[in-house]
């Protein structure tokens, strides 16, 4: 996998957990891809985490029958023991 796309000098092809030890291409080609996936996942939840921060929450109510606003949620991981 030395001529893959993204090797680069001085490291060259980068497997510190041999994990491409097999030669599959298929399984190489898979890991890459779904690498891919997560890091635009990633990408997408930490701008979730940081807009309301920016922008601010909705208007009205997250819940009627609780009478519970989106502006009482708070934002992070304080709104998972909310």
């Amino acid at each position: 996998f030395e001529n893959e796309l993204g090797v680069q000098e001085p490291v060259g092809f980068w497997d510190p957990l041999n994990l491409s030890s097999g030669g599959d291409v298929a399984s190489f080609k898979r890991r890459r891809s779904v690498e891919l996936k997560h890091g635009r996942i990633s990408m997408l939840a930490t701008m979730g985490y940081i807009t309301p921060e920016i922008t601010g929450k909705f208007p009205g109510y997250l819940s009627n029958s609780m009478n519970l606003k989106f502006a009482d949620v708070p934002t992070g991981l304080a709104a998972i023991s909310k």
